[in-house]
């Protein structure tokens, strides 16, 4: 009796393991609605300066082990479908962002077509300046990555090469986007764009469509090489880059001029041609220090679109001195104010009669005065790059 209730509990627990596996499976072409939970830690390296090579038609893909935004590594033999599309994008890209859809797109018209699309990025995020992440509210790490693909809902794996970028030099991708695309013994039989247009809506990833249904049909490829248009790889040598880009900002003048209500009022009506971000701080006030130095950030990320970041303090004016020391030390290389009165109250009735005087206050300004957004207290500051990237002045694509 008790052998009989025990090859039963054997066969109910692997009917449910069974039952877990085909879940499983049948969620990996789902989107991504979640952030998943990683055991992965990344440790992104400098790596030497060397000669890349893109792989060539006829080669066999390399083969690779990468953890992916899901929380599981992926590998190679992992991928049994008769055509494989290995795809190198990453966040920061404009161009990368314009084909997002399109990838989503190419994935569900192909998921039952035993054609399998993998995503990697090839990017180290050391090597990344804050001045290439004007389109972009996520800069190319790890954990930037699950968000990225959970806001989007990719229906693909997501692999991170950003550590050593191993498997990234084996391939070569030049730019982002840029698909590799293997038959089923995972020989190269095409490489290079999705299609010839980025603007979204105007295409359909034409090519590498046409190269996928002439090796389903197990025909040659016409047109087996095309030149990738979009942002350069950002290998782990390119850290002296950002070391010059970082030391020539913290070199530049910081000052401070002192303003009153009509120059505040003015500051607030925006008669410039800029999204205009405004932060009101003191020295006094803890939170607004320890923030501060991300307000710079963002100002390097967007001060090359149509943005300016404006720094308000509201001290009293004889602690000038203090209030400059401190903005020297954030290499506060903006347009920075300092309230001219002791009346605060003057100072809150002019920023926003409904603000109750708590700091830190910020407020996003369109042109001509319109308040697109505003944050009493401690920022959010991937919401905010969000807010700034997504507003129709600035936008994620050329």
């Amino acid at each position: 009796m008790n052998t009989k209730i025990i090859k039963i509990g054997l066969i109910l627990l692997a009917l449910v393991q069974f039952s877990c596996n085909q879940k499983a499976s049948s969620n990996k072409a789902e989107k991504i609605t979640e952030i998943v939970s990683t055991n992965f830690v990344p440790n992104p390296q400098v790596i030497e300066k060397q000669e890349v090579q893109t792989l060539e038609i006829g080669q066999k893909a390399p083969d690779f082990k990468l953890p992916g935004i899901d929380g599981e590594f992926h590998s190679l033999a992992d991928y049994t479908s008769d055509v494989l599309i290995v795809l190198f994008t990453c966040n920061h890209c404009p161009t990368a962002q314009a084909y997002e859809d399109r990838v989503i797109k190419f994935v569900d018209d192909y998921k039952d077509k035993n054609v399998e699309l993998v995503a990697i990025s090839p990017n180290s995020p050391i090597g990344v300046l804050l001045e290439e992440l004007g389109y972009s509210d996520l800069n190319d790490s790890f954990d930037e990555m699950i968000i990225r693909a959970k806001d989007k809902g990719y229906n693909f794996p997501y692999l991170y090469d950003g550590d050593n970028q191993e498997v990234s030099l084996k391939y070569g991708p030049v730019a982002t986007p840029q698909a590799f695309v293997f038959d089923k013994s995972r020989t190269l039989k095409y490489v290079g764009r999705l299609d010839a247009i980025e603007k979204p809506g105007s295409a359909n990833s034409e090519d590498l469509r046409n190269a996928v249904n002439s090796l389903l049909k197990g025909e040659k490829v016409e047109n087996p090489v095309t030149k990738t248009f979009g942002c350069s790889t950002k290998w782990g040598w390119k850290t002296e880059m950002r070391k010059t880009v970082n030391t020539q900002w913290a070199e530049l003048p910081v000052s401070v001029t002192k303003i009153n209500t009509n120059g505040i009022n003015q500051l607030l009506k925006n008669n410039s041609d800029k999204l205009r971000l405004i932060n009101i701080w003191a020295t006094w006030c803890g939170p607004c220090k320890v923030e501060y130095p991300e307000f710079i950030n963002v100002h390097r990320m967007y001060k090359d679109r149509d943005f300016e970041f404006i720094s308000l303090s509201a001290d009293k004016p004889e602690n000038e001195k203090s209030v400059l020391n401190f903005l020297k030390s954030r290499n506060s290389a903006v347009t920075n104010y300092l309230f001219d009165s002791d009346d605060k109250y003057a100072l809150i009735e002019t920023i926003d009669p409904n603000w109750n005087g708590a700091l830190p206050y910020t407020l996003l300004i369109e042109p001509n005065g319109h308040v697109a957004w505003k944050k009493q207290g401690e920022i959010d500051f991937h919401e905010l790059k969000k807010v700034i990237v997504d507003h129709k002045m600035i936008g994620r694509y050329f």
